[in-house]
């Protein structure tokens, strides 16, 4: 079993949520540790820790904070991104939840790194407890002299205010996240300019995942050293695993980047329900395009998962046993990003309608065989072609399930039925 190197200990704290709680355990250390150095200095130790977003890109979040640029005479925002809405994904919302001051403690030092004065954090409309939790916890970092005119002493001013969303997919999007804060409709901006240019409200902004910031206090604490032995080579730390499907374990696993999906199976989530076969994975979320059973030995990190085609994203894995339809995972998928569509863009809104339109088609039985090329001929104008990466989002799980499973969807377009589920149902009489 891989050694567990957990960093994030509120699973161990009673009230875990609380500012007492934070402090007891040491919170709000690497602020005071944070507020003595030249912000050069913490955009360099964030970079050399070797820290990659967690919100999906995996891109590295020292780099993303140098891009701001330094001569601006404009106001510089930092927006964290709470609107945890890809499916297969609840990692965000356990830290929000249960220790909501790790995370405002990583955003005060990003803030006071990239000359910010000004956060927001930007959580989804469908996590009032959460917001709750926040809402409660930036209170009580106010009345500490955590945030607010010259916390600490230090002649730093940093404000934080919470904006919760309607529950819109398309707001996780980093642009759409900023149109909405703004007042407008969630419809994501074309790039470049990037927003660490040109962002809210026409200023620099630096836009983090909630997983991303909560590794900053531990990171100025330890020391990029110790953050970057966690893992493997330019996957570096911990990261939380969300495992969830047909297993008998599901739930958040804290491991070094790089585990393998087979570990964290067996070992972690204690093996499929009924011992039923593996027929595959979602590795990071709905979005990432999935892995077969004879891929379970990859290491679930960003570039591993990048060389076979795939992302980690979230690492959000939904693992499907042989009893699943791949037709109706698919169908569902489609359905879901169809829905969630902002409709900006023709390949986007047309794409998504008509893949789930054949897919349904064929899991009612009604479908032709011509419809598995349509499907990836459609999957294929989608990618790369939109403003963001929603269609993509769409077309890479879509296109992976077709291809894999090919003989499934031919299976079903003969029968009219589920090869998976007849044979699940029936047993020795299909």
């Amino acid at each position: 079993m891989p050694e567990l190197r957990v960093i994030r200990k509120y699973v161990e704290r009673e009230d875990s949520h609380t500012l007492k709680s934070y402090v007891s355990s040491g919170g709000y250390a690497a602020l005071n540790k944070a507020l003595k150095m030249d912000t050069e200095e913490i955009i360099e130790i964030v970079k050399k820790s070797g820290l990659r977003g967690r919100g999906g890109a995996g891109f590295p979040a020292g780099i993303k904070w140098s891009f701001v640029p330094k001569d601006s005479k404009k106001p510089v925002y930092l927006c964290c991104n709470a609107d945890e809405s890809e499916p297969g994904s609840f990692k965000d919302r356990e830290i929000l939840e249960k220790d909501p001051h790790q995370m405002i403690e990583g955003i005060i030092i990003a803030c006071y790194a990239i000359n910010s004065h000004k956060a927001y954090i930007y959580i989804r409309g469908e996590m009032p407890y959460g917001a709750a939790q926040i809402e409660n916890a930036i209170k009580e970092a106010y009345q500490r002299g955590y945030l607010g005119q010259n916390i600490l002493n230090s002649g730093f001013d940093i404000d934080i205010s919470l904006y919760r969303g309607a529950g819109a997919y398309i707001c996780g999007e980093e642009t759409g996240l900023l149109e909405s804060i703004e007042g407008k409709k969630g419809e994501p901006r074309p790039k470049p300019p990037f927003p660490a240019q040109i962002g809210l409200f026409g200023c620099p902004t630096i836009i983090n995942n909630v997983e991303t910031l909560a590794c900053v206090p531990h990171i100025i604490n330890n020391g990029p050293e110790w953050f970057a032995e966690i893992g493997t080579p330019k996957n570096t730390g911990t990261k939380i695993y969300g495992l969830s499907g047909c297993i008998n374990n599901p739930g958040l696993y804290e491991l070094p980047l790089g585990i393998t999906a087979q570990e964290l199976i067996d070992e972690y989530g204690g093996g499929t329900i009924g011992g039923k076969k593996i027929k595959a994975i979602s590795p990071g979320g709905s979005s990432s395009a999935i892995l077969t059973a004879d891929q379970l030995d990859l290491k679930l990190d960003f570039d591993t998962m990048a060389e076979v085609g795939s992302m980690l994203g979230t690492a959000g894995v939904t693992v499907i046993d042989e009893s699943v339809s791949m037709v109706k995972v698919a169908q569902n998928l489609a359905h879901f990003y169809r829905d969630e569509s902002c409709g900006q863009c023709v390949q986007c809104r047309e794409g998504t309608w008509w893949l789930e339109k054949m897919l349904r088609e064929i899991d009612e039985g009604k479908g032709s065989m011509e419809y598995i090329d349509i499907i990836l001929d459609a999957c294929s104008q989608m990618r790369g072609t939109t403003i963001c990466a929603l269609a993509d989002g769409c077309a890479m799980p879509v296109a992976s399930i077709v291809t894999k499973f090919r003989d499934e969807f031919e299976e079903h377009i003969k029968t009219g039925q589920s090869p998976a589920e007849r044979k699940h149902y029936m047993g020795d009489w299909a």
